[in-house]
């Protein structure tokens, strides 16, 4: 496949701008900006967390309310939201002692956009019966 061919395959993508997985070859800086975020997400641990914030009702929660779901130290479940937050996925607000984190949707959007197949026909994905 040529260079030429390579570039409009990457405009087969929603909105013509933002190149998933299966339209077109990422460039180097988007591969080790996304290899940072899915390494964040490579460890049970941190999963769970960052579901434990994305679903809770008000879209925030206290460490003090993610501490206690884990047989791990406070220091080690502090080290993996660092890691999430470093990725993007999570922001967090100290309020007094305690600090809040939130989902950051902007980066669980992108992942989606970038893991999302072109469209296709429902006999390729087993649909139609």
């Amino acid at each position: 496949m040529s260079k030429q061919e390579l570039a409009l395959r990457g405009q087969d993508s929603p909105e013509g701008c933002c190149p998933t997985l299966l339209t077109a070859p990422l460039d180097a800086e988007s591969a080790a900006d996304l290899a940072q975020v899915f390494k964040a997400l490579g460890d049970p641990v941190r999963l769970r967390l960052l579901s434990m914030i994305a679903s809770r009702d008000g879209g925030e929660i206290c460490v003090c309310d993610l501490t206690p779901a884990f047989e791990l130290s406070q220091p080690t479940i502090s080290h993996h939201l660092k890691l999430l937050k470093q990725a993007g996925l999570i922001d967090s607000e100290r309020r007094g002692t305690w600090v809040y984190y939130r989902l950051l949707p902007a980066m669980t959007d992108r992942l989606a956009a970038v893991l999302t197949r072109p469209a296709v026909p429902a006999e390729t994905l087993g649909c139609v019966s």
